[in-house]
């Protein structure tokens, strides 16, 4: 295959990007991370649906910058490039103190605790 070689988010630079719609947060870390290694995003694609994101990014019609929750439980199929900062997102939930020990809001944070640990 050729194309250039990518080792870095810099080397995105002029290269079609695939985000989510503007206002988004994810949209705004990607931006930034793109600006922050030299470079505006040249943006062709937007769309919320990872799974379409994907799509764009195995038939190389786009790059893009993916949560690495999206590949817990299966191999990835596009290939994937740390960020040098090895930046982390934090999740968290909240409940009325009420409903805080309700089964589904326990298991719900149960579930979530037992994919992405903090």
């Amino acid at each position: 295959m050729g194309g250039p070689r990518i080792d870095s988010i810099a080397d995105t630079a002029g290269l079609p990007w695939v985000m989510e719609p503007p206002g988004v947060a994810s949209r705004h870390f990607a931006e930034q991370a793109c600006r922050v290694a030299g470079f505006e995003p040249d943006v062709r694609f937007e769309t919320a649906d990872l799974q379409a994101q994907i799509r764009l990014i195995e038939s190389g019609n786009a790059v893009a910058l993916l949560p690495d929750l999206l590949w817990m439980g299966r191999e990835p199929t596009v290939r994937l490039i740390d960020l040098d900062d090895a930046p982390r997102r934090t999740i968290f939930t909240s409940a009325r103190i009420a409903a805080a020990r309700q089964p589904a809001v326990v298991a719900c944070r149960e579930a979530l605790n037992s994919v992405a640990p903090g």
